[in-house]
């Protein structure tokens, strides 16, 4: 193969707006460890700074709440997102109702998982916000008060 290939498919991954950080966990991306490395540090952060300053941090997209593909989600256990670390739009509305697209209530099981386990992983097909691409995840999260913190990997 040629010396110039991964700059070829760098200036690819350029051209047509794929960062080179998109990658799943086999090519380099955030792993199952980091995912519940985040979600424990961002539990921290939100008993240590408050709700409202760490919820900020986290939908801003904080560089300690991000790594790869891997970032922060806070919902209420009604399903009401209060803190998104790849789309701020979802701050503030209810997505108990939000199914993946194999019909998989995913957020209404995250909070009775919540509510049930505490801590726990759960799987899913979501679109990464690296690639447009609807693929699998897992996502590990733990119960904080009336809040469950997310942070998933895509496989």
């Amino acid at each position: 193969m040629s010396k110039l290939a991964p700059a070829i498919c760098l200036s690819l991954a350029v051209a047509f707006g794929t960062p080179p950080l998109a990658a799943s966990a086999a090519e380099g991306g955030a792993t199952r460890a980091d995912a519940e490395a985040m979600v424990k540090k961002g539990v921290a952060h939100i008993k240590s700074a408050g709700d409202a300053r760490a919820y900020g941090d986290i939908t801003a997209k904080s560089p300690q709440f991000i790594l790869h593909d891997l970032y922060l989600v806070v919902y209420k256990l009604d399903g009401t997102v209060v803190a998104h670390g790849a789309n701020p739009k979802m701050v503030g509305k209810n997505l108990i109702e939000l199914k993946d697209i194999d019909g998989k209530a995913f957020v209404k099981e995250r909070v009775d998982l919540a509510r049930s386990k505490g801590s726990f992983w759960q799987e899913y097909k979501f679109t990464n916000p690296e690639n447009k691409k609807i693929e699998p995840k897992v996502m590990y999260c733990e119960k904080l008060d009336e809040t469950v913190v997310c942070g998933g990997i895509y496989l």
